[in-house]
């Protein structure tokens, strides 16, 4: 029995699906029943389910945690051939955020919370607990590995693990277009501003929080092309963070709407803008905690 063997049933037997990996950090490909899609399924991996032919098959699909069939004889040849293991992140509850050099770490630092780390070749992987859509590229040096992907397994790691956290959650979404100029895209009854009525614990002036919202909703509103939902989610983190320290109610309700009814007002979605404006005011809270 090889280390990488050794390692994928150990890993099976605390709950981590697991399949053998190639050179170059690929999947094995796929049986012969099944190459070039012969089966006619799972074309591009863009349908979720387990794999049930008897060889590793399917890249992530094949992840395991059986070990009749990790070290049954049609893996054999797998493991013999192996240059690593890796293991299904989404299959164990698991997001891996990949940091692939010292910049993007650097992000995940000032970013994210802490949560266990594990060196890699180029940079970190970040685990947290929970899943979610896999995504590559989400930003420079940053990919999303969780369900539908895989990840190497590069050791246990260091830290705490903590909870997949709202602000990894938004890197996935994806930015809906801006309508065309004239198109309706919601219709917004008059709703209530930001004031003293709604934030009477709030420690600071009301000049201090209409001034820094204002200037939150221009940058919203300049956002005319493109963009304006990422730009709601980043004006409610940074909003919502300068109040951690109030002993409330501060209103982050109504200031929530006024950046929705801004992201609306130049094309996003009011359903995608109000899951940004959601996702940024948790971001700020999950960075006090």
């Amino acid at each position: 029995m090889n280390e990488h063997l050794r390692n994928a049933l150990r890993l099976a037997a605390s709950g981590v699906p697991v399949l053998p990996l190639r050179a170059g950090k690929v999947p094995f490909g796929n049986c012969p029943a099944c190459a070039q899609n012969a089966c006619g399924g799972r074309l591009n991996m863009k349908t979720p389910g387990p794999c049930t032919c008897p060889a590793p098959c399917h890249g992530w699909a094949a992840a395991t945690t059986d070990p009749t069939v990790i070290n049954s004889p049609t893996w054999a040849r797998a493991w013999r051939e192996a240059a690593t293991v890796a293991y299904h992140p989404g299959g164990a509850s698991l997001t891996v955020v990949d940091l692939d050099n010292a910049e993007a770490i650097t992000w995940a630092r000032a970013t994210l919370r802490c949560t266990r780390t594990v060196p890699t070749t180029r940079g970190e992987h970040w685990l947290y607990r929970g899943t979610m859509p896999s995504s590559n590229a989400v930003r420079p040096g940053v990919d999303i590995k969780s369900l539908m992907q895989y990840a190497r397994w590069l050791g246990p790691g260091t830290g705490r693990m903590a909870a997949l956290p709202a602000v990894v959650r938004a890197l996935v979404v994806k930015e809906e277009t801006t309508h065309a100029p004239g198109e309706v895209v919601s219709s917004f009854p008059e709703r209530a501003t930001w004031g003293r009525a709604v934030a009477t614990g709030c420690r600071h002036t009301e000049c201090y929080v209409r001034t820094g919202l204002e200037r939150g909703l221009a940058l919203v509103r300049a956002r005319t092309e493109s963009g304006a939902g990422s730009q709601a989610f980043g004006v409610a983190r940074f909003l919502a963070a300068q109040h951690t320290g109030c002993p409330g109610p501060c209103g982050l309700a109504a200031i929530g709407e006024e950046i929705v009814t801004a992201a609306v007002s130049v094309g996003v979605p009011e359903t995608y803008a109000r899951r940004a404006v959601a996702n940024g005011l948790e971001a700020a809270v999950e960075r006090a905690a």
